[in-house]
């Protein structure tokens, strides 16, 4: 089989969210957090990144450590957590990494000659005369850079955070902040002193009215790209699991609501809007935009372990119309591959687009979130946080599970078998949509290691197809594997 792009697109040991997507002469490079598996709170690890060369985006490559969090002198010990950062090239040729350590609200800045090499600490975003910028009781909450450098070498940096009930002040070095939205600070090119008033840009929920934004007022996750003469704002709106857009002809001012390019739980198609409805588990959400030749992908992140603390990058093409906007696109298997996997060969269950129990699947919020665990499905791994040797799989199947994946390009296949172990008796029912009748079904017998099982020939739709595996009997399973032969 040739080399495919999946979704995840990293190694299933992997825990990188909230992407910032770069291309640096010929390679596309993500900046992103650093989860831990199981961890208990977000971004437990340092910062690393993974590139791949633009030629082939199956093709990527750790790059390593590039920021730990002892390096910044707020955070010697490392006590506390490197938050969402983001990159970029200053007018002196040099990278810069944005980021907040936890809820410090100090915007921290490091800097590198190389995209991915070992950045150095430069210093705070500040003032003038030197004083760091929201440093004072009131003040509203630095937080998730996003920085973009004009074609004319102007900088802005784009920050705010607005959840609905704000954050204690024992997490803001005990002052308390102001939470209004989202704003533009232009920089010096120095890329860290502050050159003129900061402004509001991107309204808080509640305060939304009449400005287009109602439904998907700005809540974090700032990142800014310039398309031809328009500015794009990619942000994570109020809901949490959608990044939304806005469009301008200025970086500082009247922006204009776009609409959702991706929600994680691909809410918001044809008509769905409740959690309980969403084809896949829910949780923040966080990326951008970039272009890797022609194309135009979106790159965001899914939720495993069910909590939000292990999150991983997915990626999507898009289209940018002639008109300026993005429609909305639906989470898939194959992301980068630019079209359908191939319908032979084994493909692991971890790439499922949608994942679901009986009664649907719901939003993972603080640590336990709204899911009760005996009753979904999720994606883990064994063992404990790694940097090699991937063993990601679908855990605790039960009666009306389903994992889905999209797409494949059909052909003569006509023998569908699953590598699963667990306490499960009865079938494996495979269909092209969530909720349809079957082509194949699989009988599946408790087993305590991994064993293969496989359908009767049968007749698979050809073409462009979908795959979903249902559940169907007592006990729980886990899913490894599927085989299309």
């Amino acid at each position: 089989m040739n080399k495919q792009c999946f979704n995840p697109y990293l190694p299933s040991f992997e825990y990188i969210p909230d992407g910032e997507p770069y291309v640096f002469g010929d390679r596309l490079y993500v900046f992103g957090s650093h989860d831990r598996f199981n961890g208990k709170l977000f971004c437990l690890n340092d910062y690393v990144c993974w590139s791949a060369p633009v030629s082939d985006l199956s093709d990527w490559r750790y790059e390593g450590v590039i920021y730990r969090k002892t390096q910044d002198p707020m955070n010697k010990l490392g006590l506390y957590q490197l938050f969402a950062p983001d990159v970029a090239q200053g007018r002196d040729g040099r990278y810069y990494l944005y980021y907040t350590v936890s809820f410090s609200s100090v915007m921290g800045v490091a800097v590198c000659d190389t995209p991915a090499g070992s950045y150095e600490f430069y210093g705070y975003v500040s003032l003038p005369d030197g004083t760091k910028l929201w440093d004072k009781k009131g003040d509203p909450m630095l937080f998730d850079p996003g920085v973009l450098v004009d074609d004319v070498g102007s900088v802005y940096l784009y920050s705010g955070f607005a959840p609905k009930r704000g954050v204690p002040a024992f997490l803001t070095r005990g002052r308390k902040r102001s939470f209004n939205g989202g704003y533009v600070i232009p920089l010096e090119p120095d890329m860290k002193t502050v050159a003129g008033e900061p402004k509001l840009l991107f309204p808080k929920a509640g305060e939304a009215e009449g400005t287009g934004f109602e439904g998907h007022e700005f809540f974090e996750a700032s990142s800014i790209r310039k398309i031809r003469d328009t500015y794009y704002f990619i942000y994570s709106s109020i809901n949490g699991h959608e990044l939304c857009y806005a469009t301008s002809t200025s970086p500082t001012g009247d922006f204009k609501y776009g609409g959702t390019i991706i929600s994680n739980g691909d809410l918001y198609l044809s008509g769905r809007s409740s959690d309980q409805e969403a084809y896949n588990y829910i949780g923040n959400n966080h990326g951008s935009i970039v272009q890797v030749g022609e194309q135009w992908y979106v790159f965001y992140h899914r939720q495993t372990n069910r909590h939000h603390y292990s999150r991983q990058g997915c990626a999507e093409p898009i289209e940018i119309r002639e008109d300026g906007t993005i429609a909305q696109v639906e989470m898939t298997s194959c992301g980068l591959n630019n079209g359908p996997l191939a319908g032979r060969g084994e493909y692991e269950s971890r790439i499922a687009c949608h994942l679901t129990s009986a009664k649907g699947a719901g939003r993972y919020g603080v640590y336990f979130g709204n899911i009760t665990f005996r009753e979904h499905p999720y994606f883990t791994q064994s063992g404990k946080d790694r940097e090699d040797n991937p063993t990601q799989l679908i855990a605790n199947m039960r009666n009306g599970a389903a994992a889905g994946y999209k797409y494949f390009l059909m052909g003569d296949t006509g023998k569908i078998s699953v590598c699963v172990r667990g306490s499960a008796s009865g079938y494996m029912l495979v269909s092209n949509a969530l909720h349809s009748h079957p082509f194949s079904r699989i009988p599946i017998h408790p087993s305590k290691e991994f064993v293969y099982y496989s359908s009767e020939k049968t007749s698979m739709p050809e073409g462009k197809q979908a795959l979903y595996f249902t559940f169907e009997g007592s006990g729980a399973l886990d899913f490894r594997s599927f085989v299309l032969a």
